[in-house]
């Protein structure tokens, strides 16, 4: 019930306060929100933050939501794409009412710039793109309309329909809006609304070589569905304008935009252009790679839908760009897989201990599946007189304060015995090659007789019984906080650590049912899941993020 209150008395965005102020004056009895992805790459984080908006105002206000691919660019589209965005949605816990592509739409917004030319608004121009970006002037200066523009509504109604038949070549001709070219909003100054591309397009084929603006295609097309709140990012701002003028001047349903600050997020890039160079030179290896801020990548890396709704959450609506610090990110995924994750003893660094006095075959011990959830249980590990603890949990000649195992030092191993360390054997360099301890069998734990207490405690994995993985340790992707914002190339400041491999590491056997829908913590190494390169004869596993957020620590030694 706090829980209810708590969402109840949260303050509305300024979004939300929009939505009411139309559903209490009668404005919309219902309201339909759009998520409208151009299919030309994978969706990111920012587009996670859209998508929470756009279905959370839906679900929160009774109404619905559409999601319509703007397909208007048949050079960078594919089908692949648009796939893998309707898988993302769904990830995330979303389902659109409709379905729609603004392909559906190519006939009607024909006709609709048939309504423009014949209404004296729009016109065919000749000008190569150089010449129209030259006579569109300065934002202090006004723009200069060409001879073009005074071609006749007859020559104009031929000219496109030639166009729409392909009898020009790419770049030949473009239809313009006739606008304002004195305006201080460059958008206003006669925008062109229709370009020819002779390139196929994945859904309507060769049927149309001439393909409408994001201008001309977005702000009819929400008209089309009726939708009440066309939610952008705040470039759109000078968009706006041009957008109010289509509608007004077609006469059609008045769909009104509104504008909120995108995801900025640090240590990473947003721009899909930016993302596919990283893809197509190799710097990561997919767009689905962990490292990469696609929401297929964070699913991989082992992120839930969760977390990321609940960093939408967080960050809230806002009218002002700000850059939103990763650690927050990092902070939602540590605190939700803390509650669910499966607790696992791994053994990345292996160094060999053998108890001497220890004279069993072995024998089972009992740990807490995950101890933060009540409704998980108990699972048996098995143990042996040969195990395998961290290397950095030796030291031979250790400081104050050192709690874990040393020569005399004694330690306990988790879930089992405690444990003394008697000798050091060495290799002929001079490096550790065993550790020969000794245990105290009235220590079991659960069953502790022996009086005797110990500070530190061990992960450890037995031997004969260790089952084989690879990890993958990542890391941020970029060494710098805005690589976008820096001076040099954005790639130059790519962090050369983002990815560390190790090829084998020791697990309890539990691990071997692991399955992919399943988080793992790795005691005092991290969360982990399951990645799709696994198979039959070899399980990987990617670190999904650290136990602390050690990235700062990090920086200063450096």
């Amino acid at each position: 019930m706090e829980e209810i209150k708590n969402e109840e008395e949260k303050s509305l965005n300024f979004i939300e306060e929009i939505v009411e102020e139309g559903l209490h004056s009668g404005k919309h009895q219902k309201i339909l929100t759009r998520f409208p992805p151009e299919p030309n790459g994978y969706l990111h984080i920012g587009h996670a933050k859209s998508i929470c908006l756009n279905f959370g105002l839906a679900k929160k206000y009774n109404g619905k939501t559409n999601l319509r691919f703007d397909d208007t660019n048949p050079v960078t589209e594919e089908t692949e794409y648009v796939g893998s965005i309707k898988e993302d949605v769904r990830w995330l816990g979303f389902e659109w009412a409709n379905e729609f592509y603004a392909s559906d739409y190519f006939e009607q917004l024909y006709e609709f710039a048939v309504k423009l030319i014949k209404k004296g608004l729009a016109y065919v121009d000749d000008s190569t793109g150089d010449e129209i970006a030259a006579q569109k002037g300065a934002p202090t200066e006004p723009g200069m309309r060409n001879k073009y523009a005074e071609r006749s509504i007859e020559e104009n109604l031929l000219l496109f329909a030639d166009m729409r038949a392909g009898k020009y070549a790419d770049g030949e001709k473009v239809l313009r809006a006739k606008v304002d070219m004195a305006s201080p909003n460059m958008q206003l100054r006669d925008p062109i609304m229709y370009r020819i591309k002779h390139a196929h397009h994945h859904r309507t084929g060769d049927k149309w070589c001439i393909y409408p603006m994001y201008d001309f295609a977005h702000g009819q097309s929400d008209s089309i569905e009726n939708i009440t709140h066309s939610i952008c990012t705040l470039e759109f701002v000078a968009h706006r304008p041009l957008y109010n003028w289509f509608i007004e001047q077609l006469e059609i349903f008045p769909s009104k935009q509104y504008e909120f600050a995108r995801l900025n997020l640090t240590y990473t890039v947003m721009s899909k252009r930016k993302l596919l160079q990283l893809v197509n030179e190799k710097y990561v290896n997919s767009w689905d790679d962990p490292r990469m801020p696609t929401i297929s990548g964070y699913r991989r890396r082992g992120y839930t839908p969760e977390s990321i709704l609940k960093f939408a959450d967080k960050i809230g609506v806002q009218k002002r760009e700000n850059l939103i610090d990763l650690s927050l990110l990092e902070f939602c995924i540590r605190e939700h897989l803390n509650k669910i994750a499966l607790r696992r003893m791994v053994v990345l660094d292996p160094l060999k201990v053998v108890i001497t006095n220890y004279k069993k075959d072995s024998e089972l011990v009992r740990s807490e599946d995950n101890p933060e959830d009540e409704n998980t249980g108990y699972r048996e590990i098995p143990f042996s007189a040969e195990i395998y603890i961290e290397k950095e949990d030796f030291m031979e000649n250790p400081p104050k304060k050192f709690f874990r195992l040393a020569p005399g030092q004694k330690v306990r191993l988790k879930s089992a015995y405690i444990i003394q360390c008697d000798e050091a054997v060495k290799n002929a360099d001079g490096s550790i090659a065993e550790l020969r301890c000794s245990y105290i069998p009235e220590s079991k734990s659960g069953s502790d007789t022996s009086g005797i207490k110990v500070q530190g405690t061990l992960h450890w994995v037995s031997v004969k019984h260790a089952v084989t993985a690879e990890l993958r340790l990542y890391d941020r992707l970029f060494r710098v906080e805005d690589p976008s914002n820096e001076e040099n190339d954005f790639k130059e400041y790519i962090n050369p650590d983002s990815l560390q491999v190790i090829k084998t590491v020791y697990a309890e056997p539990a691990l071997k049912k692991a399955g992919f829908d399943e988080r793992y913590q790795f005691l005092r190494k991290g969360y982990f899941c399951l990645d799709k390169d696994s198979s039959k004869d070899k399980m990987v596993f990617n670190r999904t993020v650290t136990l602390k957020d050690t990235w700062a620590k990090e920086q200063k030694k450096k």
